[in-house]
């Protein structure tokens, strides 16, 4: 890699993880060792809570905790490592006005677009996550594979149902998220802003950071980082951010 980051953002499902599964142990440690080296932030739809199921678990105790920044929501929230505790940083949470604003949006945007019914749900399909409210056409603890059959054949009616919510919700960003979800945040609050806030709390420059996630490709879930000018490496799966990660640390021992 010619590009030489002084810190590094990940998106996590799809990128460190694959969808809703537990990092694992050998991703864990290759964090840790490049947690060593810079700054690292972590970015994604997920709520706070499945972080603590899904990330934290393969982190090494004996980590730079404090060189890791926690982006749930879409960057609605930023968690800090201080004082042997995660605190945080900003919280844009929905108020009661806003949550009953995009239900109301959601359930009848739904049913204007006769949105199928799954055969199967797996928890709740409309998850308020606090600074973010996720509709999940599956339901949040869908298996992987269920996901992409639900996909598959429906891909489309999401972006229907994607575009019809943005209009009916223009004070809120609205955006596609992993196989099956769409993520509503407070107007202006997606990955793109958290890059830029990423940089007021490390002092590091948009353009000495690294942003690596799956879907960077236009229309991605990823691909709004890109406005802030980062520069960005599209993997695909886990086991080739493993890849990159190995050869940052080789380049970090060039130097």
């Amino acid at each position: 890699m010619k590009h030489h980051p002084r810190l590094v953002a990940f998106d996590l499902d799809g990128t460190l993880a694959e969808s809703k599964q537990r990092v694992s142990y050998d991703m864990g440690e290759s964090l840790a060792q490049l947690l060593k080296k810079m700054p690292i932030a972590i970015m994604s739809g997920a709520g706070f809570p499945q972080f603590e199921k899904q990330f934290f678990p393969a982190i090494p105790m004996e980590a730079n905790l404090n060189n890791l920044y926690i982006f749930p929501t879409n960057a609605a929230q930023c968690f800090v490592y201080r004082t042997e505790a995660w605190k945080p940083q900003y919280d844009h949470a929905f108020s009661a006005t806003d949550r009953d604003e995009i239900h109301r949006a959601i359930t009848d945007a739904s049913a204007e677009l006769s949105m199928p019914e799954p055969k199967q749900v797996w928890g709740d399909i409309v998850q308020d996550r606090g600074a973010q409210i996720t509709f999940s056409a599956v339901g949040q603890e869908a298996p992987v594979a269920a996901k992409q059959e639900w996909a598959a054949a429906y891909n489309d009616k999401r972006k229907e149902l994607r575009n019809l919510l943005a209009k009916k919700l223009p004070n809120y960003s609205v955006s596609t998220g992993g196989i099956t979800s769409i993520d509503i945040t407070p107007k202006g609050i997606t990955k793109a802003y958290g890059i830029k806030r990423l940089a007021e709390l490390t002092g590091v420059p948009v353009e000495d950071m690294l942003y690596v996630g799956d879907a960077l490709e236009e229309g991605g879930n990823d691909a709004v980082v890109k406005e802030t000018g980062v520069p960005t490496h599209q993997v695909f799966g886990p086991k080739e951010t493993e890849g990159l990660i190995n050869s940052l640390l080789e380049q970090q021992l060039t130097k």
